[in-house]
């Protein structure tokens, strides 16, 4: 392993090169990089240099993953078995410097620590070209390459200049027909992904790197209450018919339902009450409402119980509540052995060991469906992410680097690479 103050260099260096990525974007004065965005190509350059300087191979697959391979000790087996590390490139409108970067460059630091050795399995570093769906509303576009999910929907879809996806990759240099030819099969060890946390729960827990053992199931849904609208002046309070009135009192049930379930998360984060005027009484009342869990059946007994809260305070209220299902996104646990491993090796990096489940989606969560996946989380300072002042510690991805490097170790010698 390096020396503390090697390690520490090592950390330096990882976090001037997100800065320095962070200049490549679309707007003046702040970062956004979307899928295959002109950035994009000037990102991959510096950081297939980066990874030249290792000794890995870069190339760009059809789907615009930056794909960096460092050899086996015996390259040249019949089947070389990869073992792959990465996160994504693109960004968030206005965003920070390490959302999903830190993924990508971290993984290096690990290859240049490494000062040549070699394992049985080689390492490939992957810097998916779409996590955020900023630009087609549709995220994933690069890891779903990876699992063969990436299919002709996704790739007819348009961005605001009537751009498809397909499109998009033909105008990078890229062949839309070979995306098949990008994914991934029986070689594949796993994936793990290093990934700042973008909340403040190991922030709170004193703890610099958190072990991710699931990524939490989601609901997504519309609720509309439909009232009657009427003069806000003439109605008496007890003959109206108020939707906004009735969305209020749901929006309590939503808080106190999570407040009182270990573990969920449920927000109402829009609301709209028609026709909008001072001087009216809301006839309609339309709200999202947003439910995680990494447990799918508590997540299902939340919405099911929130429902009936809707139509309840409807029927008490004289009312009526339609909903729509938006999204339902099951619950994608991490690879236990995985999982155990990063455990062990978080505790011989000097961390006591932290599981966590993470809130957010990640690349790791499609990766799980066809290979071992892991992610682990670094302290985000404040809880701050998708905004510029967004950062990590130094020492934190100095025991990142330090956990990546044991985690490496234990892999090789155990039955994973057979």
């Amino acid at each position: 392993m390096q020396a503390s103050h090697d390690k520490s260099d090592s950390a330096s260096e990882v976090i001037a090169r997100c800065q320095t990525l962070a200049r490549f974007s679309e707007d003046a004065g702040s970062i956004r990089r979307t899928f295959l965005s002109p950035p994009m190509r000037v990102c991959h350059r510096h950081i297939a240099d980066w990874a030249g300087g290792c000794g890995a191979t870069s190339r760009v697959d059809a789907a615009g993953n930056l794909r960096m391979v460092y050899p086996a000790a015996k390259p040249d087996a019949t089947v070389v078995r990869r073992l792959l590390i990465g996160s994504h490139l693109d960004t968030v409108p206005n965003a920070g410097a390490y959302d999903g970067i830190l993924g990508v460059v971290l993984p290096l630091a690990l290859l240049g620590a490494l000062n040549g050795r070699k394992f049985p399995f080689a390492i490939e570093v992957v810097g998916f070209s779409e996590e955020e769906g900023v630009r087609f509303g549709a995220p994933f576009i690069g890891s779903r390459a990876l699992v063969g999910t990436l299919d002709e929907d996704l790739l007819n879809r348009q961005d605001a200049h009537g751009i498809s996806v397909s499109k998009a990759i033909a105008d990078f240099g890229l062949s839309p027909a070979e995306i098949p030819q990008a994914a991934i099969g029986s070689e594949v060890l796993g994936f793990l992904e290093f990934h700042i946390e973008q909340g403040p729960v190991l922030e709170n827990a004193g703890r610099p790197l958190g072990v991710v053992e699931a990524v939490v199931g989601q609901s997504r849904l519309e609720f509309i209450f439909i009232g009657r609208a009427n003069h806000a002046g003439t109605t008496p309070m007890n003959l109206r018919r108020d939707a906004l009135a009735a969305a209020a009192e749901w929006i309590g049930a939503v808080e106190r339902r999570a407040e009182t379930t270990s573990g969920l998360m449920a927000t109402v984060g829009t609301i709209q009450a028609m026709p909008g005027a001072t001087n009216v009484i809301p006839g309609e009342a339309r709200l999202s409402l947003d439910v995680r869990h990494q447990n799918d059946e508590a997540r299902n007994a939340a919405v099911d119980y929130l429902v009936r809260a809707a139509e309840d305070i409807a029927v008490r209220r004289g009312l009526g509540v339609r909903r729509n299902i938006v999204m339902n996104q099951l619950a994608v646990p991490m690879d236990p052995f995985l999982v155990s491993q990063v455990e062990q090796a978080v505790g011989k990096a000097g961390c006591e060991p932290y599981r966590m489940v993470s809130g957010a989606g990640h690349d790791a969560m499609i990766m799980a469906a066809k290979v071992p996946s892991a992610m682990i989380f670094l302290r985000t300072p404040g809880g701050i992410s998708h905004d510029p002042a967004e950062s990590v510690e130094v020492d934190d991805v100095a025991k990142a680097i330090d956990c990546g490097l044991h985690l490496l170790e234990q892999l090789s010698s155990t039955e994973f690479q057979k």
